[in-house]
């Protein structure tokens, strides 16, 4: 049998064996070790959902995959330093991560304005995990209607209901009081049943 011919063959059988999937625990000391192998395993198994929590806090997909590039950056470079049991789960460390690293893009180009107009009258924050599931409409219409927030209303709605940020970190993380979260939160709530025609009793 020809040599090269043999050679050729080897490597097809290789190309077409079944990849091997790499444990968590294996990307993550494939990571520290700077293997590139690992960082690319870490991309395609995490790029995909983070893309979309960065178009959360976004004004387009373009903005999006350009703070998403920027955060796994960060994730290349401190993922040393991540320690499960301190840290959380790696998809939550990557989460916050990508979310710090948006917003931070966002205040870079000061694209987010939050105003101190409080609200006089008493605002009930009452089930707020359940709001989407309140109000009437499809999923399309939902996500269309969040897509209308303004940014400001948008950021904070997102930090409270999607990522399960209190007020008083929201506050930290943006650089705004306590109660200029709140009324964002208020606001945002307002807005979208107003949009997906829904009337608070």
């Amino acid at each position: 049998m020809n040599k090269s011919l043999a050679i050729d063959n080897i490597n097809l059988v290789n190309y077409l064996a079944p990849s091997k999937v790499l444990a968590e625990d294996d990307i993550i000391a494939g990571c520290k070790q700077g293997k590139r192998s690992a960082q690319n395993e870490l991309f395609n198994r995490y790029s995909g959902a983070m893309l979309g929590i960065a178009m959360r806090y976004s004004n387009n997909k373009t903005e999006a995959e350009d703070a998403l590039q920027e955060a796994f950056i960060k994730i290349y470079k401190n993922i040393v330093k991540f320690e499960g049991r301190r840290d959380g789960s790696l998809t939550n460390w990557i989460k916050t991560i990508v979310v710090n690293t948006t917003l931070s893009i966002n205040k870079k180009n000061k694209k987010h304005n939050y105003t101190e107009d409080i609200e006089t009258t008493r605002i009930r924050y009452d089930a707020i995990e359940n709001e989407v599931q309140d109000i009437t409409g499809t999923q399309n219409k939902i996500m269309h209607a969040l897509n209308q927030l303004p940014a400001g209303y948008k950021t904070v709605f997102n930090l409270y209901v999607l990522e399960g940020y209190s007020h008083q970190e929201i506050a930290d993380i943006l650089s705004i009081s306590v109660n200029t979260s709140k009324s964002q939160l208020s606001k945002a709530r307002k807005f979208l049943k107003k949009v997906l025609g829904y009337d608070e009793k």
